[in-house]
């Protein structure tokens, strides 16, 4: 889950708390966070799938839609929010749609997970026996959020942000578990097999010690939010 951290800075950006929009919500991770801090959330993923398994409260109402045509009222939002999902987005389009249902004294946040950080050895083996390995399997999409969504043209005055990390808790499995879940690491297995993750996972055990070992796993967000809709 994120932090709450996170969601203390998205309640300042608003004096309303009326009512949010979730885009691309996923398994509505961000929406149940909304949920803490809005009357109500509108909670939207072009996935029935996973919309069908989301996370559920009383306050978050789902649907299947596109982020970029909706069938939300203008003006119905106090925030919209993105969560690892901006990037996906046809801009021309979902800019206008933002603009549309979002109030004028409204904001807009969007925020995602880079690479992780748990200590120098380790991160070296990622680094070298799965990055290094998997780059050429990532969507070019990824890049925008890499790079900090420097490189998308936001329609908004852009607001100062706070530097906000997703911290985990995992022994070396649990770890592993979530860099399988990539889908560069799942592309390159289906591509060249399975070896070149068997030999990370040989690495990274000279290095991490007891696997059992619960070590800090670190993912910096980045987050920009904005207000003053041109």
């Amino acid at each position: 889950m994120y932090p709450r951290e996170l969601f203390n800075f998205i309640a300042s950006l608003v004096e309303s708390h009326d009512e949010a929009w979730d885009c691309a919500t996923g398994s509505g991770q961000a929406a149940i966070g909304l949920s803490t801090i809005f009357d109500s959330v509108e909670a939207s993923d072009i996935s029935e799938e996973q919309i069908e398994n989301a996370f559920e409260a009383e306050n978050v109402r789902y649907s299947v839609q596109q982020s970029e045509s909706t069938n939300f009222l203008n003006d119905q939002f106090d925030l919209v929010n993105v969560a690892q999902a901006l990037h996906w987005f046809d801009f021309d389009r979902y800019w206008d749609e933002v603009h549309r249902v979002l109030r004028p004294e409204g904001a807009f946040v969007a925020y995602g997970y880079v690479w992780p950080e748990v200590e120098g050895s380790i991160d070296e083996v990622v680094e070298r026996c799965l990055k290094d390995v998997i780059a050429p399997y990532w969507a070019e999409n990824n890049r925008l959020l890499w790079d900090g969504y420097r490189d998308v043209g936001f329609p908004f005055q852009r607001l100062q942000t706070p530097q906000i990390d997703l911290i985990n808790h995992w022994d070396m499995g649990q770890f592993l578990s979530y860099l399988h879940t990539w889908s560069a690491t799942r592309r390159c297995m289906d591509h060249i097999g399975v070896e070149f993750f068997e030999l990370a996972k040989m690495e990274m055990e000279k290095h991490w010690g007891d696997p059992r070992e619960v070590k800090v796993v670190r993912n910096p967000l980045t987050l920009v939010a904005g207000a003053a809709w041109s």
